[in-house]
């Protein structure tokens, strides 16, 4: 079984095979969890985004995709492009959300990734409520982990305020 693991820090320092970041459609580096991947990782993360969104376009929201980790102590950095809470219905926000989680995972396992560090992804400038999303995060996790039981070793949900990790700290129980 996979297990679901809890850290208060910053997901830069994270030994995992891969991080998740919370980007935004053009991969751009922006501020927050964003701003300090790219600052830790150095340029080549950048310019590897650069490179898929001039072949693809830019990222629709709740898909993934991924890119190396540059200095990162993770091999790989999985980009997926949250909801803005006030830009879409809270239903559709929600599914958004979701959608993030189960997309990054996927990509995850096609990588061949064990273990899987995820941020507080759009509680912050993209304001979604943070119990919400908690809740989201957390269902998606444990049932995208019901039906690939043995796909991941270990996915980490890292938070890098307190009130964050306490909302997941009484959601793991």
């Amino acid at each position: 079984m996979i297990e679901l693991l809890l850290v208060r820090g910053d997901i830069t320092t994270v030994e995992v095979d891969a991080i998740v970041n919370a980007a935004n459609a053009e991969l751009i580096p922006g501020g927050g969890v964003d701003g300090a991947i790219h600052r830790a990782g150095g340029t080549e993360i950048a310019a590897e985004a650069r490179e898929i969104v001039a072949e693809r376009g830019p990222l629709a929201t709740g898909e993934a995709v991924a890119t190396t980790a540059g200095r990162l102590p993770a091999r790989w950095v999985i980009h997926t492009v949250g909801p803005v809470w006030d830009q879409h219905s809270p239903g559709e926000a929600r599914e958004l959300l979701a959608a993030c989680y189960r997309s990054s995972l996927d990509l995850a396992a096609e990588l061949g990734c064990r273990t899987v560090a995820f941020p507080n992804i759009s509680t912050g400038v993209y304001g979604f409520p943070k119990r919400p999303a908690a809740e989201i995060a957390i269902g998606e996790v444990k049932s995208w982990v019901g039906e690939h039981p043995v796909a991941l070793q270990s996915i980490t949900f890292v938070c890098f305020d307190a009130e964050n990790h306490e909302i997941y700290r009484e959601l793991l129980g």
